[in-house]
Parts: structure tokens; sequence; C-alpha cells
């Protein structure tokens, strides 16, 4: 199976995922799901200074100037030179901000609404599904896994990986540690996240083969031409 087939079976199925959440979220007219009770009433007991404040630090890095900082700074590390870098940088801050713009979109439209304020153990604004902290920290995770993989080689780039998606993953649960989001929320920020990579990637894979090479690509060769006749 090719990667473009892949890939274009991941956007299948996590597009239908996240349809079904929303649908299932819709018809509900934003009540908690099953499932988002108990895990929004667990932290409400386990709340102690010291694990509330490294919550709120955690999750200030989903929000603000950081991750738009960080896109850019996965298309520098993806190109090969002043050119590329530019390029990829452009391209990697679009991805998130485009990505951003469907996200708000998509929570206009379902119009959740968010835990009770008394529950909340930091500030929140706007409506609640899907979480835009957990969707923007995986986006950004996401644009700097590409970059990582596309300098170097799983193996080596293991640890790197691992780590940004822990700080995606530690994000979207401060979320719902604080109290201002429910968790089928933070499910739908990851699922939108992974479905805009995924359709990122079908849409740009010549280009990021390109980013692979370390060649430069080959020039066209030029045509035969006909020996010139020699004047007598």
């Amino acid at each position: 199976m090719t990667s473009a087939r892949r890939t274009g079976l991941a956007v299948c199925g996590l597009l239908l995922l996240l349809a079904l959440l929303t649908v299932f979220v819709a018809v509900r007219h934003g009540a908690p799901l099953p499932g988002d009770l108990a895990l929004h009433h667990w932290p409400l007991d386990h709340r102690p200074p010291v694990a509330v404040a490294v919550a709120r630090a955690v999750t200030a890095t989903g929000t603000g100037v950081l991750p738009y900082v960080l896109a850019v700074g996965a298309g520098l590390i993806a190109g090969r030179d002043g050119r590329q870098r530019r390029y990829a940088a452009a391209g990697a801050l679009a991805v998130l901000l485009l990505g951003q713009g469907v996200r708000f979109g998509l929570m206009a439209a379902v119009a959740r609404p968010r835990p009770d304020a008394i529950d909340w153990a930091t500030t929140a604004s706007g409506h609640s599904f899907p979480s835009g902290h957990s969707a923007t920290s995986a986006l950004t995770a996401g644009l700097l896994i590409w970059a990582v993989l596309t300098r170097s080689r799983l193996s080596a780039a293991r640890f790197a990986v691992a780590l940004l998606a822990l700080w995606a993953v530690a994000v979207g649960l401060s979320r719902v540690y604080l109290g201002v989001h429910w968790a089928s929320d933070v499910l739908g920020g990851w699922l939108f996240a992974a479905l805009w990579l995924s359709l990122t990637r079908l849409a740009t894979a010549p280009r990021v083969r390109a980013l692979r090479t370390n060649a430069p690509p080959e020039a066209p060769e030029e045509p035969d031409r006909p020996p010139r006749t020699q004047l007598p």
C-alpha cells in the first residue's frame, strides 16, 4: 500500500470519527457524553496547589504566541537551505492558521457550553467543542514531529517525537484537570488536529519529498542536437 493511500485512509477514518463525535455532541445539545461527568468530577477532589500550578503552566503552552513561534521553527528545521526554510516556515504557519480558522468555525457551529464555571481552576472563554488548547498543541506538535522526521530518521528522533507527543497529550489533559473542558472536547481537539495534519500531508506530499532529498533537483536533459555542418 502506498503512502498516499495510507494517508487517504487515515483521512477517511479520522473524518468519520470526528463527524460521529460532533453529531453526538450536537444531538445532546452540548450535554456531557458518557464518561464526561466522571472524568470531570475526579479532579475536583484531587487538586493540591502544586498540581494546579503545574497544570496551569502546561495549559499556558497550548495557546498564545508560543504555538505560532514553534510552527515557524518547524519550518526552519525542515528546510535544507535559506529558500526552503522560508517557504517551509511560511507553509507551517499557514497550516496552523488555517486549521485554527476551521476549528473556530466548528466551535461556532456546535456552540457547546463549557462545564460550570464554579469548577474552573483557571480562566477560559468561548465555546467548548473542540478544545482549542488541545487542537493547537497537537497541531504544533505534529508540525514539529514532521520537521524532525524530515531531517532525521525515526530511530534517531524517537525521543524528540515522544516528548512532543507527550506535550500535546499533557496540554489536553490539563484542560480536563482544570475543569474548563469535558473530556470529549479534548478528544475532539485531538481528532481535529490529526485530521488536519493528515489532510496537509496528503496535499503537500510532493513538496515534502523535495525537502527530504539531500540532492538538488536534476536539470532536465537537453534534447540531442544534430551535428553542425562544417563549412568547407
